[in-house]
């Protein structure tokens, strides 16, 4: 019997092969592993709206199954009803939008239903985000997003050559209450501290009477360090940044092989 009883899965670059798509071959590991009552929860920076179409062509739905979205920052089963979440501070929104004049990035925050971008002049990358996460977008004034807007997460959104030097000038008096990855060679995501996807999968694994031990993440990029190094089977596409792989125990074929297939049936199974 395998000891894995629950695999996390990232969607972009893991998941989703690289034209986007979902290959029949993952769809049908997935499955496999399913009837095997291994429990599969993917882990996004997407919201629920751009993980659903995934969790539908999976199969996957009800209260016993599990989503964690915005990189941690919401834990929700597959009917949307929201187990854990941690927002971004008024304060520290304010703070950001200021910096991202500074670094020369454009700025947008996510909240559970739209985008909300600061610059009149939208990023290609804000664009194809939204359409990626099936988002509506709303250009705001920095001020007109309000103290009752419940923000999940900010964006720093540039071309990566700015990213690379954004990245690398972000306060401390930022960093040090904030969680920051790069989900994206574009994006720099800011979210509450206590937001990881590592910290929402430990807890979701705790509630399910499950260990480290017992599970195996899969993921391809920055924002996926945590859960890698969390589970006890990580697994590193092998498309995946170097800095995962370093972290991780096992590395998959790429994403245009159908990496996650070959992880499920070869480490899982």
């Amino acid at each position: 019997m395998s000891k894995i009883k629950l695999i996390a899965i990232d969607i972009d670059g893991t998941l989703l092969n690289e034209e986007n798509l979902l290959a029949q071959e993952t769809i049908d590991a997935v499955k496999e592993a399913r009837q095997q009552g291994i429990k599969v929860v993917l882990c996004s920076g997407r919201p629920l709206t751009g993980v659903k179409p995934y969790l539908k062509k999976l199969g996957i739905s009800g209260e016993n199954e599990y989503a964690i979205t915005f990189n941690g920052a919401q834990a929700q089963d597959a009917d949307g009803r929201i187990i854990e979440k941690f927002s971004l501070d008024y304060d520290d929104y304010l703070a950001l939008e200021k910096l991202s004049h500074e670094l020369n990035t454009n700025f947008q925050v996510e909240t559970k239903d739209y985008i909300y971008a600061t610059n009149r002049d939208l990023s290609p990358y804000t664009v194809a985000e939204s359409y990626l996460v099936n988002m509506p977008i709303r250009v705001r004034e920095p001020q007109e997003v309000t103290k009752d807007v419940e923000i999940v997460k900010a964006m720093l959104i540039a071309d990566p050559d700015i990213i690379d030097n954004a990245i690398k000038n972000i306060p401390d008096s930022l960093l040090d209450h904030l969680s920051m990855v790069r989900s994206e060679p574009v994006f720099i995501e800011l979210m509450n501290q206590k937001a990881s996807k590592g910290q929402a999968l430990s807890k979701l694994a705790s509630n399910l009477n499950l260990t480290a031990e017992n599970v195996m993440a899969i993921g391809d990029q920055g924002n996926d360090l945590t859960m890698v190094s969390y589970a006890g089977t990580g697994v590193a596409m092998g498309n995946g940044v170097d800095e995962l792989k370093a972290v991780a125990n096992k590395i998959t074929k790429t994403n245009k092989e159908n990496g996650v297939a070959y992880a499920i049936r070869n480490f899982a199974l």
